[in-house]
């Protein structure tokens, strides 16, 4: 897909807030500093579309992006950040699992982990969670430009044992530095999403 016109469309936390035009949803969910923000700005081709949080596990609205009007791509509050009271954490789950056992509009979920770490229990929880409802998603694994070229192999493979990766599920080693892995991560969702839309 060639992006056109990437903006920012709006910010919500409950329901009602959700944009209402109607166009498929592609969301991304993960740990808080996973670089979820990077991966959507090389994404369309925009520096500064999604905001890089200088704290992690600070945000908690989910952010809609509008893509060329056929596409919304949707920025999940981060999950896992240890610095993050009990209370927070729950009311961002929450803020989550209204979003993804709600919206009709979301036709994939993209799952970030950071290559260098394997999957965390929230990480496991999450990909479970995706198993269990029959979401259609992707797992990309980012910041494969921090280790050596001999080291990813060996990475995505613990990283598919640890969340015991469904058969036939794409895993997308990911750089939002040189931008490895992005037409891959379009071809899915051109596949998937925007091909299934006609």
């Amino acid at each position: 897909m060639i992006v056109k016109n990437a903006k920012f469309e709006l910010t919500a936390v409950k329901p009602e807030q959700y944009p209402d035009i109607g166009i498929p949803e592609v969301a991304f969910v993960g740990r808080s500093n996973v670089g979820k923000s990077s991966i959507i700005n090389t994404l369309c081709n925009r520096r500064n579309l999604a905001r890089v949080g200088s704290t992690p596990g600070v945000t908690k609205e989910i952010n809609f992006y509008n893509i060329d009007d056929k596409l919304h791509i949707v920025d999940l509050p981060g999950y896992g950040y240890a610095g993050v009271s009990k209370g927070k954490k729950s009311s961002w789950s929450r803020v989550i699992e209204t979003y993804l056992n709600t919206r009709e509009e979301l036709k994939l979920i993209i799952m970030l982990v950071d290559i260098r770490h394997s999957p965390s229990n929230e990480d496991k929880m999450m990909y479970g969670w995706l198993i269990e409802n029959e979401v259609p998603h992707i797992v990309v694994a980012t910041k494969v430009d921090k280790i050596s070229r001999s080291q990813v192999q060996g990475r995505l493979a613990d990283i598919k044992q640890t969340l015991e990766l469904s058969e036939g599920i794409k895993l997308i080693p990911y750089s939002s530095e040189t931008k490895q892995g992005r037409d891959e991560v379009w071809g899915e969702i051109d596949s998937m999403v925007v091909g299934e839309e006609g």
